[in-house]
């Protein structure tokens, strides 16, 4: 037998073996719809769970995200967050528990998404995906870290800026948040720079995908640099230094993801290689 027919056996094996191990994992309309039923219970029975455990804590969860701002307010008397509505404190603490919650619950939710959608896929490309949904929730924590123990203290150190002491006919101007606005500050920074960090996570899945590729990600590294300097300037407070303490990370990343887009080009270079020989 030539090398050429062993060669064409084995891929028509290995094809084979494929579309037998999908065969066996299919199932009925209805049995799809159960499993996705349940896969939703479990994730929302995760969620409300996690928001109860939250809203008893919510007060010292708080206290943690207004930690950098009373920081920058250390040694000075007087400093307080206000309310100005009845409810306002209230809802607040809702939103706090409900955002720790999705936080301390997304590998559970995760988990029971990949549990639904990973028997369709093959196994080489369950074995491609695991990682890419391994390291979101690890690069989403990053942002947040950073955000929080860099952009924050620099952010409220700008505003604070603008106080005067005000003086002879005149009022002073004094910083006095508001506990419902202050929350939505962070959320919004602290979500923005973690999705903002799974950039490798979508770049290299959409290389694997064929949609990109390490050579045309170089080439607009260009069009990169503008686009993410803009996206900092919108989605940071107005100074300088939040802007760039966020668009030199995504930066880094963008260069990251091109070394990952070649590593995936190599492998399935190799594994080309492999199947014709």
């Amino acid at each position: 037998m030539s090398q050429e027919q062993i060669g064409t056996d084995r891929e028509s094996d290995d094809g084979e073996l494929a579309e037998d191990e999908v065969e066996a994992q299919k199932m009925p309309l209805i049995q799809h719809l159960v499993e996705l039923r349940n896969r939703l219970l479990w994730s929302i029975g995760a969620l409300v769970i996690g928001f109860v455990l939250c809203y008893l804590v919510a007060e010292e969860i708080y206290e943690f995200l207004v930690q950098p701002l009373a920081d920058v307010m250390e040694g000075e008397e007087g400093r307080r967050l206000i309310y100005t509505g009845l409810h306002e404190a209230f809802f607040t603490y809702l939103k706090v528990a409900f955002f720790g919650s999705v936080c301390i619950t997304f590998p559970i939710v995760a988990g029971q998404i990949w549990a639904f959608v990973a028997p369709g896929l093959y196994k080489h490309e369950r074995r491609a995906f695991l990682p890419f949904l391994m390291a979101t929730p690890v690069l989403f924590l990053l942002g947040a870290s950073l955000v929080y123990y860099l952009i924050f203290p620099l952010a409220f150190q700008f505003f604070k800026g603008f106080e005067t002491a005000g003086g002879l006919g005149t009022l002073a101007i004094q910083m006095e948040p508001k506990v419902n606005e202050y929350l939505s500050l962070v959320m919004k920074l602290i979500f923005a720079f973690g999705l903002s960090f799974q950039l490798p996570v979508v770049l290299m899945l959409m290389a694997r995908a064929g949609m990109v590729t390490s050579k045309s990600l170089a080439a607009k590294r260009k069009y990169a640099v503008v686009i993410t300097f803009a996206t900092a300037a919108i989605l940071t407070p107005p100074d300088v230094i939040s802007q760039i303490g966020l668009g030199v990370p995504i930066l880094l990343l963008y260069e990251v993801s091109i070394l990952g887009a070649r590593m995936v080009e190599k492998k399935r270079a190799e594994r080309e290689a492999a199947e014709d020989f």
